[in-house]
């Protein structure tokens, strides 16, 4: 059985901070900062990829659009966009960062309080 990753993107106009959170650990690990290219995406995705892995990725709706959502389903990923208003925050968490949105989209992707659009 395959074990599962969630990706967490914060996806801007030039660049993305990706995030993971492996199935069955406690926190989400930053990945780092890439370009905001499809072909900077694809090296991240082989470098992440094994045989015995699924991936699975979740981004916040925004002017990027679906372009990612379909280059990712093309594929053969899993990908669901979330609309930012559905993304439950405490309200405590009042500084965003890449960073932290990065981590919190694939902890909360893994968790499954998601709703995709």
């Amino acid at each position: 059985m395959k074990k599962v990753l969630y990706v967490g993107l914060d996806v801007h106009k030039e660049s993305i901070v990706v995030a993971t959170a492996p199935q069955g650990d406690t926190e989400a690990q930053l990945y780092g900062k890439i370009g905001g290219t499809l072909d900077a995406l694809d090296k991240v995705i082989k470098k992440m990829a094994r045989p015995d892995l699924e991936l699975r990725f979740v981004y916040e709706a925004g002017p990027c659009g679906y372009v990612i959502y379909r280059h990712l389903k093309k594929q053969g990923y899993h990908c669901q966009v979330i609309a930012p208003s559905l993304i439950p925050t405490k309200a405590s968490d009042r500084v965003k960062t890449d960073r932290r949105d990065a981590r919190q989209l694939a902890r909360l992707f893994r968790a499954g309080e998601l709703t995709p659009i």
